[in-house]
């Protein structure tokens, strides 16, 4: 997919970024709060590299706290870098799917604002194709509650600061590391 340009409002540009090495695939996903969700995907064989930041919205830039203001209408994204031999895409949906409720409107838990919202953000066609197909499967197996998870491409990702970064695995507010080891089981624990 062709990234686009919007002169006046590089925010809503397609992603422009591409994956470090030739192979690799990128994607971005809404699940809540980005902490837990990095970890999760962290642990996954064939993810090379996890970052969070935000995604979706109008405002070029954006730190933390204006994200959270809830003015910009951007999105707590992770965008995943992987190798699509050893780590499909669907393995991906699969790990999106099980760590959030996609009914859940603007909210996760105790997180609530459009920032916590559920989004699958696709770089390519086969990538949207998948999201919609999974999507459709959840949605089956939730019978009459109402999926409201958006797909997307995926807009310009923006870095959240440092310190946001393999939040959990450095060990959060409290100083817990947790393990992102590959194949990991062991229970994520989200705590600011």
């Amino acid at each position: 997919m062709a990234a686009n340009s919007n002169s006046s409002n590089p925010s809503l540009d397609l992603d422009p970024d591409q994956p470090e090495h030739p192979g690799l695939e990128l994607a971005q996903f809404g699940a809540g709060c980005f902490w837990g969700v990095e970890l999760a995907f962290q642990r996954l064989a064939g993810v090379v590299k996890t970052e969070v930041g935000f995604s979706q919205g109008h405002v070029p830039d954006p730190t933390y706290k204006l994200v959270c203001t809830g003015n910009t209408n951007h999105v707590e994204v992770v965008r995943v870098q992987f190798d699509p031999n050893v780590c499909p895409y669907s393995n991906l949906l699969s790990l999106f799917w099980s760590r959030h409720d996609p009914t859940s409107l603007n909210r996760q838990g105790g997180d609530v604002g459009t920032q916590y919202r559920s989004g699958i953000y696709f770089y390519n066609e086969d990538q949207a194709r998948l999201a919609n197909e999974s999507l459709e499967a959840q949605q089956r197996e939730l019978n009459d509650r109402r999926i409201v998870t958006e797909i997307l491409p995926a807009k310009r990702f923006y870095r959240a600061e440092e310190y946001h970064q393999q939040y959990l695995e450095k060990g959060g507010g409290r100083g817990l590391r947790q393990s992102a080891e590959k194949g990991c089981t062991d229970p994520i624990r989200c705590y600011g």
